[in-house]
């Protein structure tokens, strides 16, 4: 097949109780279900004042996040940068990145 469709709600998996944090954190993951090979992608809804737990790294992938709504921060190696609705930050392979909402959430 040339393509792959998914909704993002409707079929896939909230995995957000998985990490240690907040309860209504969502997080659902779309990578296999889109069959990717070589990009990530999902969806996550981060709750006001709520900071993930973790952060981490990708050895030869990049990662594109894009805020939707709300604000937040993001911790990319040993800088911290504002985000806001319809910012896009570009994190390329081996940059350490984590990310907390600000006072509305971060999706």
């Amino acid at each position: 097949m040339p393509f792959t469709l998914r909704n993002l709600k409707a079929d896939l998996e909230d995995v957000g109780s998985n990490f240690d944090g907040a309860p209504d954190l969502e997080f659902r993951l779309a990578t296999d279900a889109l069959e990717l090979e070589k990009s990530g992608l999902s969806y996550q809804s981060v709750p006001p004042d709520y900071r993930f737990p973790y952060g981490h790294t990708h050895k030869e992938q990049e990662e594109v996040y894009v805020v939707v709504r709300g604000s937040g921060r993001m911790k990319l190696d040993d800088e911290v940068v504002e985000v806001k609705e319809w910012d896009v930050v570009r994190v390329p392979p081996g940059t350490w990145r984590g990310y907390e909402g600000g006072p509305e959430g971060l999706e």
